[in-house]
């Protein structure tokens, strides 16, 4: 086997980093060979796995968090949002958010992540392609592996990627997202699901799943499965600040979707745009604040496999 491990030097401040001399032993002493590939700033991650495809790596070893993990993804999709066949990916985790892994009980261990690196069969999961409404009003495609989300979970996002990280990443959402809860205003939005209208009117948040949990830690699409095909698209509706407030520990254990105001449904298209011309809706991607509504998300059926 041969194996490029592809590391966000800065991920979990510098806890990747800290990692690697472990990586490199496992590595050595399972003989495996491999090139450790560093990441210097944003979009590298998608070109070092680019590089390791034309390199003939079997598999790409991601050491990061979601955010390096959303970056590594985009090799696997091309400018027509078409699959792009690449290396199995492998997940070494050393992030903020560490979110996607918590979906396949992946430890944040590096001797237990190596051996599902080395032993596990790879298996076919799903991977979505959002187009969207950057910061400047163009439009832009990105793919996503684990939650697209939008309302309450893009501002959360650009707080916290403006804040620390040492604290850790389930402290760092939580607090963010306090802070986020008490200055958003529920924005009025369209969603449709498979061209049928799901929703209308105000939100809190609204959850495109792939992967099951977001946001440090929240279980917010219980029944979500990467490799079936379908979003599980969860709607948090019209909720006030106090509502919103006691929802989020029923989110955290996934017991929301009983819940007044919530309601969920399964697609493999999702379309949404705000109802008021000129309302700025964010988006949240894998932890990243890649622009706006309007959006359309889609699924790539099995269109990379994952070793865990």
């Amino acid at each position: 086997m041969r194996v490029a491990v592809v590391l966000n030097p800065r991920a979990g401040s510098g806890a990747a980093l800290r990692r690697l001399p472990d990586i490199r032993r496992r590595l050595d002493e399972a003989g495996v060979r491999f090139q450790v590939l560093e990441t210097r700033g944003p979009g590298d991650a998608s070109r070092r796995v680019a590089e390791a495809r034309d390199d003939g790596a079997d598999c790409v070893a991601v050491v990061g968090g979601d955010g390096t993990l959303n970056e590594a993804c985009q090799a696997y999709v091309d400018d027509d949002g078409q699959p792009r066949r690449g290396p199995d990916l492998a997940l070494l985790p050393a992030g903020t958010g560490g979110d996607f892994r918590k979906t396949f009980g992946i430890e944040d261990d590096v001797d237990a992540a190596i051996t599902r690196l080395l032993t596990a069969a790879p298996r076919p999961i799903d991977l979505g392609v959002l187009d969207l409404t950057a910061d400047d009003g163009a439009p832009r495609r990105r793919a996503f592996l684990n939650i697209t989300s939008f309302g309450l979970g893009g501002l959360t996002d650009r707080i916290v990627n403006a804040g620390p990280k040492w604290i850790g990443g389930r402290a760092a959402f939580f607090v963010g997202a306090l802070r986020a809860t008490l200055v958003y205003r529920n924005a009025p939005v369209e969603v449709r699901c498979d061209g049928q209208l799901f929703h209308e009117g105000p939100v809190l948040n609204v959850a495109i799943a792939n992967g099951k949990y977001f946001g440090g830690g929240m279980f917010i699409a219980p029944d979500a499965l990467p490799d079936d095909g379908r979003f599980d698209i969860v709607a948090l509706g019209d909720l006030g600040r106090a509502e919103g407030l006691a929802i989020s520990p029923k989110i955290y254990q996934g017991t929301h979707l009983a819940a007044r105001k919530v309601t969920s449904t399964r697609a493999a298209s999702v379309e949404a745009r705000p109802l008021h011309a000129g309302a700025e809706v964010l988006i949240d991607m894998d932890g990243e604040t890649p622009g706006r509504l309007p959006l359309r998300a889609s699924l790539l059926p099995g269109a990379l496999r994952l070793r865990g």
